[in-house]
């Protein structure tokens, strides 16, 4: 098959999870037996194409969610003064869309401020999680700690959330805006 049994097994669980579903309800649902399912989740069960297509069904995602594990996303950085700005005619009022909710995520907003004396190494928060950053004062270096990306004052930076990170004031006085996306 070719997707390892424990991305298999986390797929579903995080899925099922997702759509507030019980073990019996996703399996009635699948036609397939409660205990099968438990096996899957639990990375000891042997899927086959079947199996997991009805599960797809009935969990309502695409096959793909279950069998393919995602790109890890790079950071993604639009810098001040870039993006697709959208002018009000009335006023002088501006509106950059930086990023859009995907269905079933949960977003927490936070206003952070950071001090000068080295990074701030932050531990890999749930699976699905995603950090949104926009720098508001000073200059800041963030993102996963592999592929850190240095932003200047009203930068944006998106980055998993779900792996290593760093947040390192290049600056002082540095502040940004903090929104976590939990999916």
């Amino acid at each position: 098959m070719g997707a390892p049994l424990e991305f298999i097994a986390a797929a579903l669980r995080r899925e099922r999870d997702r759509a507030q579903l019980s073990l019996s309800e996703v399996a009635k649902r699948a036609g397939i037996a409660k205990s099968t399912l438990h096996q899957l989740e639990s990375g000891s069960g042997n899927p086959n194409i079947e199996t997991l297509w009805a599960l797809a069904v009935a969990l309502n995602v695409p096959f793909s969610r279950l069998v393919e594990p995602p790109e890890p996303p790079a950071p993604r950085v639009i810098r001040a003064g870039e993006g697709s700005s959208v002018q009000a005619e009335q006023a002088d009022f501006a509106g950059t869309l930086l990023a859009t909710c995907p269905p079933g995520a949960r977003r927490d907003i936070y206003l952070m401020r950071i001090g000068m004396g080295g990074p701030r190494k932050a531990d890999a928060h749930l699976p699905g999680t995603v950090e949104h950053v926009i720098l508001m004062s000073g200059r800041l270096r963030v993102g996963p700690a592999d592929a850190t990306v240095d932003l200047d004052v009203h930068d944006y930076c998106s980055f998993p959330g779900d792996v290593p990170h760093v947040y390192e004031a290049l600056a002082p006085g540095t502040s940004f805006t903090l929104v976590m996306e939990h999916r």
